[in-house]
């Protein structure tokens, strides 16, 4: 296929050269209508590239197929055999991946370290979790994704299940066997759905991780805006193999996606899947180099202790990352949450994911020698200054299984059904009805139908006193918690 052809970008230009007077949405006009002042902050290009795909960048028979075009373009980039947009991020598309697989009541094996967008989903569809738990390594606090003989287990012990929905790469950057994963589902022609948000990038250099496509998963979902070159909320499903089918796909895409679909997500998606065709390889081998040298230097600062390929092997994680830098700052007598607001507000420096034993910072092909520089000159500094940030209170950090929490209903049933609020100290044992997630990164501690125990109390009351943030408890306090009623 010709990829220097750009079909979404290729006819906004189009648009733009036709000059159409447009008498729908969006009501801004092109930036006509605009407030003058949020024009002088986001730019003209901004409103003038937001037009709708039906009526704007195509007709309203979509005869053109500019979509169409881009998204086998996608596909063929990425050796999928079928690629779809997505404009509404990955939160949507990983519940749309899971209802094309499972329906209200059926089974579905899911990596317990899955983002609170899944556990949403289940609620939402009624689809039966069967968790398969990662690997929990105390010593650095991080659980791993689970491994084959895992999968196997769960299967096993669940004939019935439907599939499966795996989640890698982790948020600290530790990757799955895909490749074993997918064999055990496919002895059983079990489709094998892949959680890639992060892993966008993955196809386009042989010294990253393997890419789910080329692994044998049979769906996978990125997050093109998290380690591409696309904007907020842009998303692609990418399909191969016959076991998940692409009309049911499409059908329930369009269930839970959005009618007005963003241009300037197409169009972005677009420009990003020529750019790694022609000069990926050049420019993520640039950041792999550059990954390296912020490790050397990193190595260097006492009291940073830098994740790397020690981790891989039985029990801990399959492949890592080499452009997310994942380290334990508990050398320095802090937690993550007080290094990531440090170097925030002393050096400007924002860090992807903060918990209380670790910060991370992702590296893409957009960075520089400015930003690189930048990264270790913060950290040097946060080394050098940790004496005098304030000591924070101890965190309870959990055993290897103590937050393996004993799913007794579905998190439909739990969610939807009779509760009531309870004072937090008082909830052990008690079934849980709503999601607790220490955010970033947002994979629950409580989800919805477990069975709530006193280590994950602990856990979460130390956690919230030493800084972790909880958005989504209906009390973010944690004084009280929402449980099934009695």
């Amino acid at each position: 296929m010709d990829h220097s052809r750009v079909p979404v970008l290729e006819a906004l230009q189009e648009f733009r050269r036709r000059g159409d007077a447009v008498y729908g949405p969006p009501g801004h006009k092109q930036g006509r209508g605009a407030d003058p002042r949020v024009v002088g902050i986001v730019g003209e290009g901004v409103f003038a590239s937001d037009v709708l795909s039906l009526n704007g960048l195509d007709d309203r028979r979509q005869s053109q197929g500019v979509v169409e075009q881009a998204q086998e373009l996608m596909a063929d980039a990425v050796h999928a055999e079928q690629a779809f947009f997505s404009t509404c991020g990955s939160s949507l598309s990983v519940k749309t991946a899971m209802i094309s697989v499972a329906g209200p009541g059926e089974k579905l094996l899911v990596s317990r370290n899955a983002h609170k967008s899944v556990v949403a989903g289940l609620i939402i569809s009624g689809v039966q979790p069967v968790w398969v738990h990662p690997h929990f390594d105390p010593d650095r606090a991080l659980a791993h994704p689970p491994e084959p003989e895992d999968v196997r287990r769960a299967l096993e012990e669940n004939p019935d299940a439907k599939g499966m929905l795996l989640i890698t790469p982790t948020d600290w950057g530790t990757c799955a066997d895909i490749a074993g994963v997918a064999d055990v589902m496919h002895q059983r022609d079990l489709p094998l759905i892949v959680d890639e948000a992060w892993g966008a990038h993955l196809p386009f250099h042989p010294d990253l991780p393997a890419w789910g496509m080329d692994a044998g998963a049979d769906l996978v979902v990125t997050s093109v805006h998290k380690m591409g070159a696309a904007i907020e909320q842009s998303s692609v499903f990418h399909l191969q193999f016959d076991r998940v089918d692409p009309s049911v796909l499409k059908q329930r895409e369009d269930l839970l996606g959005t009618t007005s679909s963003s241009a300037l997500v197409y169009l972005t998606l677009d420009g990003w899947r020529r750019q790694m065709v022609e000069q990926g390889e050049q420019l993520l081998g640039a950041a792999i180099a550059r990954g390296q040298r912020i490790r050397d230097a990193i190595e260097r600062m006492a009291g940073l202790d830098l994740l790397g390929r020690e981790v891989i092997g039985t029990g801990g994680a399959f492949g890592l990352d080499p452009l997310v830098l994942t380290l334990d700052v508990r050398g320095l007598g802090i937690t993550g949450y007080q290094a990531s607001e440090w170097m925030r507000a002393n050096c400007h420096a924002d860090i992807g994911s903060a918990d209380a034993c670790h910060i991370s910072a992702r590296l893409t092909h957009a960075d520089d020698d400015e930003t690189e520089r930048r990264l270790v000159e913060a950290l040097a500094a946060l080394v050098e200054n940790a004496d005098s940030i304030e000591k924070p209170p101890p965190v309870d950090l959990p055993s290897p299984r103590g937050l393996e929490l004993e799913n007794v209903m579905s998190p439909r049933d739990a969610f939807f059904g009779r509760v009531e609020q309870v004072p937090f100290s008082d909830a052990a044992g008690r079934i849980a009805a709503e999601m607790v997630s220490p955010y970033p990164p947002g994979v629950p501690v409580l989800a919805p139908g477990e069975r709530i125990n006193r280590e994950a109390l602990d856990y979460l009351t130390t956690g919230v006193a030493a800084g972790m943030l909880i958005p989504d408890a209906a009390d973010p306090s944690l004084e009280t918690l929402r449980v099934v009623a009695a």
